[in-house]
C-alpha cells in the first residue's frame, strides 16, 4: 500500500469516481480541488489549491509518492483560461514533483491530442498529434512537459490519453472510446505498482471491440483492461441514432471537438 496519493481535479466527475474507488490502494488520498470537496471522510486529507499558483502547488505535492493529475480545464475553452489552468499548472505540478523526490505521476491526457486523425485510421504510439481544440493543444504541452523531465530529472510519468471516462457508453462513437471506470483504476493500480515506468503513453481505452487505438508499446506494464463496449452495442443500437458518415461525431476520433469555435472568452 503506498502512503500517500494525491488526487488533482478531485471534485470533478473522474475524480469524484477515483476518491471512491481508489480508497485503499493507499494509507492516504490527498484530494485538491478549488471546488468544494465537502468534509474529509476517513483516509482523507483535502487540500484546496489553484494549480496556478506555484507555491501552493509546491505545498501541495509534498509528502505524496503518487500523483493522478486531473486538474484544470477539461473542455474547449479561451486560450487564456486553458493557459492558466492546464498550461502552467502542469508546469506548476512537475516542478513540485522535481522538487519532492519525483513521486510517479498518472497525467490525465486526452485524446483529443489527435481529435482531427479519421475514424478509419488505426493509432498507436507513434501516431503524429492532430489536436482538435486548444485543450488538445494543452494536453499535448503537459505530455511534452512530461517526457522533459523524464529526460532531465528521470520523472516517471504516465500519460493516459483518456478516450470517454463514463460508467457505460453512451453513443456510436463511445463504443471505440469507452475507458469504464474500473479500467481506469486498475491501470492507476498497474502504473504504481510497475517495477519500471519512465515516460509512457497509453491510450485511455478498454478492451473494446470497436477500438481504434494500439497500446502494444505498453504490454510490459501488465495492464489488461477487462470491459468491452459490445455489451451496451444492443442498447446504443436501441436508443441512439446513427449519425450521417459526414457529421464529426462520426468522422474524426475528437467527435464534436472538432466542431467546437475557437473561444474568445
Amino acid at each position: 500500500m503506498m502512503n500517500r496519493i494525491l488526487i488533482t481535479g478531485a471534485a470533478g466527475q473522474l475524480g469524484s469516481v477515483l476518491r471512491e474507488k481508489l480508497k485503499g490502494h493507499a494509507k492516504v488520498l490527498r484530494l485538491s480541488d478549488m471546488a468544494d470537496l465537502g468534509p474529509a471522510g476517513e483516509g482523507e486529507e483535502i487540500v484546496p489549491c489553484d494549480i496556478s499558483d506555484g507555491d501552493a502547488v509546491m505545498d501541495l505535492v509534498e509528502g505524496c509518492d503518487g500523483i493522478v493529475h486531473l486538474g484544470g480545464i477539461s473542455v474547449e475553452k479561451s486560450f487564456d483560461l486553458i493557459e492558466s489552468a492546464n498550461l502552467r499548472g502542469v508546469h506548476n505540478l512537475y516542478e513540485a514533483a522535481r522538487a519532492h523526490g519525483r513521486p510517479r505521476i498518472v497525467f490525465a491526457s486526452s485524446n483529443h491530442t489527435i481529435g482531427y486523425h479519421d475514424q478509419t485510421t488505426r493509432l498507436d504510439h507513434t501516431s503524429p498529434y492532430r489536436p482538435d481544440g486548444y485543450y488538445g493543444v494543452s494536453k499535448i504541452f503537459g505530455e511534452a512537459v512530461a517526457s522533459l523531465y523524464w529526460d532531465k530529472f528521470g520523472q516517471e510519468s504516465a500519460l493516459v490519453r483518456i478516450g470517454s471516462c463514463t460508467p457505460k457508453p453512451l453513443n456510436w462513437r463511445m463504443l471505440a472510446t469507452w475507458l469504464s471506470e474500473d479500467d481506469f483504476v486498475s491501470l492507476i493500480d498497474t502504473v504504481f505498482r510497475a517495477p519500471r515506468l519512465g515516460c509512457t503513453m497509453i491510450w485511455g481505452a478498454s478492451n473494446n471491440d470497436a477500438g481504434w487505438w494500439d497500446n502494444s508499446h505498453a504490454d510490459f506494464l501488465g495492464w489488461k483492461p477487462k470491459d468491452n463496449s459490445a455489451d451496451y452495442l444492443d442498447e446504443i443500437a436501441r436508443t441512439v441514432p446513427r449519425p450521417g458518415p459526414e457529421e464529426p461525431v462520426a468522422k474524426y476520433q475528437g467527435g464534436v471537438f472538432t466542431d467546437e469555435p475557437i473561444h474568445k472568452s
